[in-house]
Order: structure tokens, then C-alpha cells, then sequence
């Protein structure tokens, strides 16, 4: 799920900032369809679906299914045992469920013009860090007019179940796409979260929250965002928070 080298390789060769977004409810809102195709998957493959009320913001896909089924009482062998057929399920599932013309998945405010904007930029690449498999990211993407390739580079669910393993994943595939050095000073994580403003501290990336999900523009910054914004309308004071120091 990465763009062609060609089209960012004069781009790659300047950028100084590699800004990783997270997706739902960061970038876009999919009207309930992850977790419906993820219900419906779990009843085909583990006959229960785990608890209704259980959160699945900030955490990565083999993370929801590994904790909702040890809920219903599976140990985790067996869970491992049947994870790629689940989850080959549940982009099947995904993909119909956000065909559904009664749920309707759209972009956030200001989230087209700030990818239009950044992406324009030479001093900047774009990327995603998101608990979603690499499929379901795409998926979801397209669903709402989003480009998939514009982005450089991707860390997904489907590369590890721990979200603070993904930066450094997203770090390593920019230095192997971009040709570059990419430090961990130059990395940005965009998130609604706490999970997405902590999971970069291990590269020492900096974390700006969008308090577009479940979680305030103040429990953002308690746990530690560099910059917090109510949502991504103003393009000019969020490209400054991404390219400040």
C-alpha cells in the first residue's frame, strides 16, 4: 500500500518531516462499519462476537479480536490458529459493509484540504500509523475518496499487534522508500487517541492530538501531545504545529 517511487522520489530526497496519520476518527469516520464487519467475522469464526460494549479506539485489529475472544474464554492459541482466517473475513465483510447505502462513511472536517496541502509540500511526506489491517486501511479510504497512495509509507495492525511497535516500523519502511535518514525528531504522529500520542515515544517522535474521536483536547495533552486541535479545519496552524521543532 505504498505510492510508486517515481512519484515521490524528487520529494523524497528533501522532506524533513515524515507525518504518520492514524485513521478512524482521526482522518475519516466509517458510520460503525469496522465493528459490524468485525462482529460478523467473529460469528463466522468463533461463533461469538465478545462483549458489544467493548472500546476498540487506539488499539490495533489483532488486539480488539485477541481481547474480545479471550473475554468469550479461547486462549490464545487458538485464537493465533484462526487470526488470517478471520481476518480475510472480515475485509470481505468490511468492504460490504461500507457499500451499505445506510451507513455512510465520510472524511472529517479538513482533513481533504490538509492531506491536499501537505502533500504539495517538498519538506514533507506523508504516512499512516493505524491499528487497521493494511487491507481494511485501504478500505476505508477509498470508501470516503482518500487516495490510498499519497501516502509514502504505512504501518498497520497487520505488521504488529502492538501499537508502539509501529513508528518504528513506519520509520524503517520511509529510510527504505524515501533513501533518506528519517530521525525520530522528524517523525509526527496525528491521532485522536491517547494510545496514538503515546506510541511514538520510543523513537522520540512528537504526537499532535485531533480531538475528533472519544477522548478531549485536554486528556490529549495531559498525555503529552505537542499540539492538541479540536479538529483539522485550520490547515496553516496545523501544518505549523507539524513543521515546528
Amino acid at each position: 500500500m505504498t505510492a510508486s517511487a517515481p512519484r515521490h522520489a524528487s520529494r523524497a530526497q528533501r522532506s524533513t518531516r515524515l507525518v504518520l496519520f492514524d485513521i478512524d476518527g482521526t482522518l475519516l469516520l466509517t458510520d460503525g462499519a469496522g465493528r459490524r464487519a468485525i462482529s460478523r467475522a467473529l460469528i463466522e469464526i468463533f461463533g461469538d462476537t465478545g462483549p458489544a460494549d467493548h472500546r476498540f479506539d487506539g488499539k490495533t485489529d489483532p488486539q480488539i479480536v485477541r481481547e474480545l475472544m479471550r473475554v468469550v474464554g479461547h486462549e490464545d492459541d487458538h485464537i493465533d490458529a484462526r487470526m488470517l482466517e478471520l481476518f480475510e473475513r472480515y475485509v470481505v465483510c468490511l468492504r460490504e459493509e461500507l457499500r451499505d447505502p445506510e451507513h455512510q462513511a465520510t472524511p472529517l472536517p479538513g482533513v481533504t484540504k490538509l492531506l491536499a496541502a501537505l502533500s504539495k509540500r517538498d519538506d514533507v511526506a506523508l504516512g499512516l500509523l493505524t491499528g487497521n489491517l493494511a487491507e481494511g486501511a485501504r478500505a476505508k479510504l477509498e470508501a470516503v475518496g482518500i487516495d490510498p497512495n499519497m501516502f509514502v509509507v504505512g504501518a498497520y495492525g497487520s505488521d504488529h499487534e502492538l501499537r508502539p511497535q509501529l513508528p518504528a516500523i513506519a520509520q524503517r519502511r520511509a529510510r527504505e522508500a524515501l533513501g533518506i535518514d528519517v530521525r525520530g525528531s522528524d517523525v509526527v504522529v496525528i491521532g485522536d487517541t491517547p494510545a496514538d500520542v503515546e506510541c511514538g515515544r520510543g523513537i522520540r517522535a512528537r504526537a499532535i492530538g485531533v480531538a475528533t474521536g472519544h477522548y478531549s483536547a485536554d486528556v490529549l495533552a495531559a498525555h503529552g501531545a505537542a499540539a492538541v486541535f479540536p479538529d483539522l479545519l485550520d490547515t496553516e496552524a496545523v501544518v505549523r504545529a507539524i513543521l515546528a521543532d
